[in-house]
């Protein structure tokens, strides 16, 4: 297969799913700042001009955190990152629903791609304050999902990795983050597979992890 990604980006998650797996892959950087995602070779690949995208062995183009994320869990049951009843099924995707497109793509996204949002720079300040309240309740709705364990769903899974692009993210923008949320982050980086991903991206480790907590039953400042 050949993984298509952006390092730092939220393919990092789908580059943690894939390690996990321990999948053989070859990966091609798409270097978003350089506008290669436009390029007409890469839209031939995926004509949406987003990252990540996954070619399969069968040649055919995958798209969509969530979706590289669920097919890559159900086409490997044995590493057990689906569970197996409806109603766990059901929080998962509820979850990395939120987490893709709202706190992700409503929030994030107006911090990162502010211009998208407005071609008024008198407006970029307000649009970024929108963000980082949309960012801060999203921490807020995902600390409460982790309160039955210590990731999402229970256990480690498919959705997991999508919450650590986010908790990344925050921590380069030194966002505060609820005491759940910044102890899944923690976890998730002590994870032999993340430590792999993140320095395969260029990124020291040992300087991650250090983020401001919020107060209990708070929303993050």
């Amino acid at each position: 297969m050949t993984f298509y990604m952006t390092p730092g980006s939220c393919s990092t998650g789908i580059h943690i799913l894939l390690e996990e797996l321990e999948e053989v892959f070859q990966v091609t950087v798409v270097n978003l700042p350089a506008g290669d995602h436009f390029k007409p070779d890469y839209v031939a690949i995926n004509p949406k001009s987003t990252i990540p995208t996954l070619v399969r062995r069968d040649g055919t183009a995958l798209t969509e955190v969530m979706a590289i994320a669920f097919w890559l869990a159900r086409t490997h049951p044995r590493a057990g990152l689906w569970p197996e009843d409806a109603e766990r099924q059901t929080r998962l995707i509820e979850a990395m629903a939120y987490m893709t497109g709202t706190v992700h793509g409503q929030g994030f996204a107006r911090l990162f791609a502010t211009s998208s949002f407005t071609r008024n720079g008198a407006d970029h300040d307000a649009v970024r304050a929108l963000g980082r309240e949309i960012v801060r309740t999203g921490f807020a709705v995902l600390d409460a999902a982790l309160e039955e364990g210590p990731y999402l769903g229970g256990t480690f899974s498919a959705a997991d990795p999508i919450l650590f692009y986010l908790e990344f993210w925050a921590d380069k923008l030194a966002l505060p983050l609820p005491e759940r949320i910044a102890a899944h982050y923690r976890r998730m980086l002590a994870r032999p597979a993340v430590q792999q991903v993140l320095r395969e991206e260029g990124y020291n480790t040992a300087s991650l992890g250090q983020v401001p907590l919020t107060q209990p039953g708070t929303v993050p400042a």
